[in-house]
């Protein structure tokens, strides 16, 4: 499933060659809170439909209503406003200045954001951009604010949306990719959410038994031994790499790889006595350093009390998006401190102790494995 950008620009590119008339919008500014970030983008076109998103919905609502004959009902636009998309150059417009407008467009704590909209967005540029967005290529989009000509150009690395008295750029792919260890019922689970979210997923089991029946389009899955498929995948910043096979011999060769690596999540799935016995086997064993090995988390997934393989599934795709996202989890929902002070109030004599065991196809996931 491709991320939310790319199905933007894709959408917006069949409009134009269609010549259909559409716009591009982006959030350039922020004030107190926001529902979108920075750099978000949708797309609009004449007859109303639309792709992508700037805020929850009343904003885009408001933009059909004042660019489109989509609504034959009157709407409160500016005065003399046609309800029409206009040629030229971009123009910046502000939504939420005053507290009822805030309330009105749906902005929480009386936020304000600022979009830049470009008329008509040339075919050309968007054809080289999502060309070389097709092969995986990071791409910096510029836009003259004079003119509305677009240029694009390759990157070496992300950067955040820039915005000055006479240039918009904004920094577009490779979307976010997550390496999954092994092809069981959880994995098909967490594979389903993280392209939900945006994420290409390629999942790794050399076991036929579990290729065979795995079931989630879109998924590249492969056969190749763990070691291999990691040199394939090649981890960088935006990959997140995760082991739930529960078999060392699977999962610890994914992980010595994924460590040395700049993959921005790795975890693998496992009580806190498994985990502990993983991190004495890659140190003794294996040679892999303190730093590298706190790279590795586990139990992965946050503290719900999740017991079922989707549960669990749940919890781990929080965590990761937490850490993509920049958010420093507290103490109450990371699983170890969470389990030992569950284990307290119980008066457990063993908070390392595997929980009980539940049933799954072909294998069985341990209640303390992530969030339980």
């Amino acid at each position: 499933m491709e991320n939310l950008d790319g199905m933007v620009l894709r959408t917006l590119r069949f409009w134009r060659t269609g010549s259909r008339r559409a716009l591009l919008a982006t959030v350039v500014r922020t004030w107190g809170s926001s529902p979108r970030p920075v750099g978000s983008i949708m797309a609009l076109c004449a007859d109303g439909s639309v792709v992508g998103s700037v805020s929850g919905g009343c904003i885009e609502d408001d933009l059909i209503h004042r660019f489109t004959q989509a609504y034959t009902q009157p709407h409160a636009v500016a005065p003399g406003e046609p309800q029409q998309l206009p040629v030229g150059p971009p123009r910046l417009l502000t939504y939420g200045v005053s507290a009822d407008e805030a309330h009105r467009f749906g902005l929480p704590c009386g936020g304000t954001l600022e979009l830049l909209l470009e008329f008509d967005p040339a075919v050309e540029t968007l054809d080289t951009l999502l060309a070389w967005l097709d092969q995986g290529l990071l791409v910096e989009r510029s836009v003259a604010l004079d003119t509305g000509a677009a240029t694009v150009r390759l990157c070496n690395q992300p950067s955040d949306l820039k915005l000055t008295a006479s240039t918009l750029s904004n920094v577009f792919g490779p979307e976010y990719r997550l390496l999954i260890i092994g092809a069981g019922q959880m994995s098909e689970y967490l594979a389903t959410m993280a392209q939900f979210n945006g994420f290409a997923v390629t999942v790794c089991d050399p076991r036929e038994e579990y290729r065979t029946s795995w079931s989630v389009p879109g998924v590249q899955v492969v056969q190749d031994m763990p070691d291999d498929a990691m040199a394939a995948f090649k981890p960088d910043r935006r990959s997140a790499v995760v082991a739930l096979t529960h078999d060392p011999k699977l999962d610890d060769l994914a992980l010595l790889d994924a460590v040395q690596s700049e993959a921005f999540y790795i975890g693998a799935i496992g009580s806190r006595r498994n985990n502990l016995a993983r991190s004495a086997r890659m140190i003794e064993h294996f040679g892999v350093s303190p730093a590298e090995l706190a790279k590795l988390r586990g139990p992965i997934g946050i503290y719900i009390g999740s017991k079922t393989p989707p549960e669990i599934a749940v919890s781990i795709m929080a965590e990761l998006l937490a850490v993509k996202n920049g958010v420093k989890l507290p103490k109450d929902l990371q699983v170890g401190p969470a389990k030992d002070e569950l284990a307290i109030q119980e008066n457990h004599a063993d908070p390392l102790a595997c929980g009980i065991g539940v049933a799954s196809i072909g294998q069985s996931y341990s209640s303390e494995s992530a969030g339980t």
